[in-house]
C-alpha cells in the first residue's frame, strides 16, 4: 500500500500493530481469578459440573460458555481488502481489526481464524468442524467466486449464523440508504431502473437483496469488466453472473446507464464518468462505493448534476457506506435469540431499520460528529452515522424479531422493550466520543496546531498522525534540521511540515512586542523577555498562538506540568469572566466519567467551584452528553460533619441560585455519586441517575485520584484538557504516549473551534 494512498506512513502503521503487546486483540478472564477456590471453580473440579451439563443438553453450552456470544471471523486471505491474494496468514490483521469493532461496536466477543488453504472442501471441512466453539461465523476476504460456494454450504452444514460481510454487510447498508434515496426522490421501487458496476460477491449480493425487497429483476442491468452480463452471453460468465443476465440490446455501461435512475459502482476507481452520470435520469441516485477511489468522485457528479443524490465509501464524504453499521448489531441480535442463520429476512429487518433510524431526529453525540451542525433527512444524510450510539438499540432487535418471526430463533425474546432498553446500557455513547470529535475536524475548516516539543520523537509522530489523518494543519517548533533528518528517517516528506523556532521566523520581534507589553510592569526587563521568547518553546509557541500566527498548542512532554503552564499564562490570559481549569476524562468499559480540577486550581473556594462545574457542563455538552455533576467530598451531605466541607455545600447554593441548565449535587462521597444503589439512599437527591462529571475539593485530592486511575484503573485517561483560556492550549502528562499526544492536539483543535465560537457569540452580545 503506497503512502500516497494511506492517511498514514507505513512505518507508523507497523508502530501501531507492533508497539507493547503485538496485534490488537487479548484475552481476560470475565470472573474472579484471585484465590484458590476461584481456580478450582474455574478448572478442575468445579469445570466438570458445566460439562456434564452441557453433554446432557448441548444448548446448555449458551448458559456455561462464552458460545453465546463468541464469533469467529475466517479468512484465508485470497481476497485481501483490495490488496488481492496474500494468503491466510497476511490477513491477520485485517481479521483481527474486524475482531476489535466486534467488541467496539456490540460488545460481541470475537476470535480471528485465518485458514491456510484455498481448496473449498479443506476450508468448508475446516470451518464445520469448529462449529460447537462458536455462536457464529463471519466469513472475511475470501475471493469471488469461492466465496459464494463456501457460505452456501457452510450454512447448509452449519445450525449457527454464518455470514460473508464482504457481501451481506455492504448490501445492506447499500439497501438501507437505497430505500431513502428512493423515497427522497418520489420513486417506487417496482418502476426504478438500476445499474449494477462490477459482478463480484458485493455487487451481487447487493443486487440479490435489493430484489428480495421488491426491485423486479428486468430492472437491474449488471456490467462486469466485459461488459452488460445479458441472455445469451457465454464470456467471463458463471453461475451468479448468470441469475442476472436479463434481455437487452445494450451492451456497454455507456449504453446501459442512458435514462438509469440508479447506479451501484462496487467496481473500481474510474469506471463512472461524467457524461454517464449526465445522462441519467432526473434526480439520479449514486453509490460509487469502490475504496478509497470511488468509481466517480462527488466533486465531478456535481459538476454536471446538481440533483443527484451520492453515496460512497469515504468517511469525508455524506452518506458513507460504512459496514461498521451493519455486522456488529446484525450478529448481536443474532447472538441474543440464539439463531441457526441469518436469513434473507433478518437482513431486510436490518436495512429497513438503518432507513427508518436516518430518519429521525440525531441525537447530540450525532451532531458533535458533524461539528454541531444537526444533520436532517435528506440528500445528504440517508445513511445514519456510524457514532449513532441509537444503532445499538434499534438494528438488533430488529435482527432477532425477524429470526423469531422466521422460525431461526432458538431462544425468543419476551419483552423486546427491555431488550432494546439493556442493549443501550451495554455500550457507554461516550466511547465514541473521540471519534466523533476526529469527524468533526475533518469537516471544519483545518486548525493550526503548533507541537511545541517536536523534536521529541513522539511528539513528532504525533504531529504527523495529526496531519495525516487530516484533523488539521502541525506546526512544528524546535531545531530545523534534526526534526528534518527524524522525518525522512520516519519515510515522510520533511517539506510537507512547516518548522519553526526563533531564529527562522520573521515575527521573533513581533512576538517579543507583544510579551515585552504584557510583562514590563511585572519586574521583566526587555532583555528578559528576548530570553523567554527565544529560548522558552512554550513561550514562543504561546506567542504565536496570541498573535494569530496559530490557533493552538500541544505541549507537556519534557517539562512538568505546572512549569509549563507558569510560562504559558505569562502570554495567554484566562476567558473574561472564566477561570482556567483542568479536566480529566476517564473512559472504562462501563462508563466515561469527566474528573475537575486536576491540574490548576490548589484550593478552590466556593465560588470557584461552582465557575468550575459551570464550565465543565459547557464542555461535556459540546461533546454530546448530559451532564451530572457530583460534587465530591469525604463526606455525604453533612455526615459527617466538619467546616471543612462548608465550601462545596456553598458552591452547590451557589449554582441552586444561578438556575442552571444541568443536574447537579453534593457534598457526597465518590461511591454515592457513581453507585447508583447506594445513591437510593438519599431519596431526595437531584441526580436522575449516576454522576458522569466530578468536581474535586482540592488539587491534590484530584490529582492523586485521576494519576491513580492512570496507573491503575481498568479504563484509559486522557487528559488533563486545560478549559478556560482565551486560546487553546493543552499541556499533556510527561508520559503521554504519540496516541495521546493525537487526542489531546485533536482535543486542542476542537477547543479552538469552541473558542472562536464563544468569542463571536461575545461580539453580538455586545
Amino acid at each position: 500500500m503506497s503512502n500516497s494512498s494511506s492517511k498514514f506512513t507505513d512505518v507508523e502503521a507497523l508502530r501501531f500493530h507492533s508497539a507493547g503487546r503485538p496485534g490488537k486483540l487479548e484475552i481476560t478472564p470475565s470472573k474472579p481469578m484471585a484465590t484458590q477456590r476461584d481456580l478450582s471453580l474455574a478448572y478442575s473440579p468445579g469445570v466438570a459440573v458445566p460439562v456434564l451439563k452441557i453433554a446432557e443438553d448441548p444448548d446448555t453450552a449458551y448458559d456455561y460458555t462464552t458460545k453465546g456470544n463468541l464469533v469467529a471471523v475466517i479468512s484465508n486471505g485470497t481476497a485481501i481488502l483490495g490488496l488481492g491474494n496474500l494468503g491466510a496468514q497476511a490477513s491477520k490483521p485485517v481479521m483481527e481489526g474486524k475482531a476489535v469493532l466486534f467488541k467496539r461496536f456490540a460488545d460481541v466477543d470475537s476470535i480471528d481464524l485465518e485458514v491456510d488453504s484455498e481448496d473449498i472442501d479443506e476450508f468448508v471441512n475446516c470451518v464445520k468442524l469448529l462449529g460447537p466453539s462458536f455462536g457464529g461465523i463471519n466469513l472475511e476476504d475470501i475471493a469471488a467466486p469461492e466465496c459464494f460456494i463456501i457460505e452456501q454450504r457452510l450454512r447448509e452444514l452449519m445450525d449457527i449464523p454464518v455470514f460473508h460481510d464482504d457481501q451481506h454487510g455492504t448490501a445492506i447498508i447499500t439497501a438501507a440508504g437505497f430505500i431513502n434515496a428512493l423515497d427522497i426522490t418520489g420513486r417506487n421501487i417496482l418502476d426504478t431502473k438500476v445499474v449494477a458496476v462490477g459482478a463480484g460477491a458485493a455487487c451481487i449480493a447487493c443486487i440479490e437483496l435489493i430484489k428480495s425487497m421488491g426491485l423486479p429483476h428486468e430492472n437491474v442491468t449488471m456490467v462486469d469488466r466485459t461488459g452488460v452480463i445479458y441472455q445469451g452471453r457465454e464470456e467471463s460468465m458463471n453461475q451468479w453472473k448468470s441469475a442476472h443476465a436479463i434481455d437487452t440490446p445494450h451492451r456497454t455501461l455507456a449504453e446501459a446507464i442512458v435514462g438509469a435512475d440508479v447506479v451501484l459502482g462496487l467496481a473500481g476507481p474510474g469506471a463512472i464518468t461524467k457524461d454517464m452520470v449526465a445522462s441519467m435520469a432526473a434526480k439520479p441516485i449514486i453509490f460509487a462505493m469502490a475504496n478509497p477511489d470511488p468509481e466517480i468522485t462527488p466533486e465531478d457528479v456535481r459538476e454536471v448534476r446538481s440533483d443527484a443524490i451520492i453515496a460512497t465509501g469515504r468517511s469525508d464524504y455524506p452518506n458513507q457506506v460504512n459496514n461498521v453499521l451493519g455486522f456488529p448489531y446484525i450478529f448481536r441480535g443474532a447472538l441474543d435469540v440464539r439463531a441457526r442463520t441469518i436469513n434473507e429476512e433478518m437482513k431486510i429487518a436490518a436495512a429497513k431499520a438503518l432507513a427508518a433510524l436516518a430518519r429521525e431526529d440525531v441525537p447530540d453525540e450525532v451532531a458533535a460528529a458533524y461539528g454541531g451542525d444537526q444533520p436532517h433527512y435528506g440528500p445528504d444524510y440517508i445513511i445514519p452515522a456510524p457514532f449513532d450510539p441509537r444503532l445499538i438499540s434499534r438494528l438488533p432487535p430488529a435482527v432477532a424479531q425477524a429470526a423469531m418471526d422466521t422460525g431461526v430463533a432458538r431462544k425468543p425474546i419476551a419483552d423486546m422493550e427491555a431488550y432494546a432498553v439493556a442493549l443501550s446500557s451495554r455500550l457507554d455513547p461516550s466511547a465514541s466520543m473521540l471519534s466523533s470529535i476526529f469527524e468533526d475536524l475533518k469537516r471544519r475548516a483545518p486548525k493550526r496546531v503548533v507541537f511545541a516539543e517536536a523534536e521529541e520523537e513522539k511528539v513528532l509522530r504525533a504531529a504527523v498522525g495529526f496531519k495525516s489523518g487530516g484533523y488539521g494543519t502541525p506546526v512544528l517548533v524546535g531545531y530545523e534540521a534534526p526534526i528534518r533528518e527524524k522525518l525522512r528517517e520516519m519515510g515522510i516528506d520533511d517539506a510537507e511540515f512547516e518548522i519553526k523556532n526563533a531564529s527562522n521566523t520573521k515575527n521573533t520581534s513581533e512576538y517579543i512586542d507583544y510579551l515585552y507589553k504584557r510583562l514590563n510592569r511585572r519586574g521583566f526587563l526587555l532583555r528578559d523577555v528576548q530570553r523567554l521568547v527565544k529560548r522558552d518553546r512554550n513561550v514562543f509557541a504561546a506567542c504565536m498562538v496570541a498573535t494569530g500566527d496559530a490557533d493552538a498548542v500541544i505541549t507537556g512532554v519534557t517539562r512538568h506540568y505546572w512549569r509549563a503552564l507558569k510560562n504559558i499564562k505569562r502570554v495567554i490570559d484566562p476567558m473574561p469572566g472564566q477561570i482556567p481549569f483542568g479536566l480529566s476524562i476517564v473512559i472504562t468499559k462501563s462508563r466515561t466519567v469527566f474528573m475537575a480540577d486536576t491540574t490548576v486550581n490548589d484550593r478552590p473556594d466556593a465560588e470557584m467551584l461552582a465557575e468550575i462545574a459551570m464550565g465543565a457542563a459547557y464542555f461535556v455538552k459540546r461533546l454530546g452528553h448530559d451532564p451530572r455533576i457530583a460534587f465530591l467530598s469525604f463526606s455525604n451531605f453533612g455526615n459527617p460533619p466538619s467546616d471543612k466541607t462548608h465550601h462545596i455545600q456553598k458552591a452547590v447554593s451557589i449554582l441552586e441560585k444561578r438556575d442552571v441548565d444541568f443536574e447537579f449535587e453534593g457534598e457526597m462521597q465518590a461511591d454515592v455519586a457513581l453507585n447508583k444503589d447506594l445513591m437510593k439512599q438519599y431519596p431526595f437527591m437531584r441526580l436522575s441517575g449516576p454522576a458522569n462529571v466530578l468536581i474535586m475539593p482540592a488539587l491534590h485530592s484530584a490529582n492523586i485520584s485521576f494519576k491513580l486511575l492512570a496507573e491503575l484503573g481498568g479504563g484509559r485517561v486522557i487528559g488533563p484538557v486545560l478549559l478556560g483560556m482565551s486560546n487553546s492550549i493543552q499541556v499533556a502528562r510527561m508520559t503521554a504516549s504519540a496516541s495521546d499526544l493525537v487526542n489531546m492536539a485533536a482535543l486542542a483543535a476542537s477547543n479552538a473551534h469552541a473558542i472562536d465560537q464563544f468569542k463571536a457569540e461575545m461580539q453580538k452580545d455586545d
